[in-house]
């Protein structure tokens, strides 16, 4: 898959999270950068959940900007799905 567009999915609600996929500089690999309350305990854990799903789509050079809201791994893996399928998407 190709990134073609910046796309989100998910919300600012509580127990939530605002995923944003956009295309990274060439060679920039993955880059993430997560906003949540819970960084300190839980930051390494969410950070692998959308690792791990970037990787099984094989993208490369994706900026991922994630705002956590005490979101469950299932709720980020969704919305992790959602909005790299919506990035890639072709009109």
């Amino acid at each position: 898959m190709k990134i073609l567009r910046t796309a989100q999915a998910g919300s600012l609600e509580s127990q939530d999270i605002l995923v944003t996929v956009s295309k990274g500089k060439a060679n920039s690999g993955l880059i993430i950068d997560l906003d949540s309350p819970s960084a300190v305990q839980y930051g390494r854990k969410i950070r692998n959940e959308i690792e791990f799903i970037v990787k099984q789509y094989e993208l490369t050079d994706v900026h991922i900007n994630a705002i956590d809201k005490g979101a469950l791994a299932f709720t980020i893996k969704a919305r992790t799905e959602t909005a790299i399928n919506r990035a890639c998407m072709e009109d």
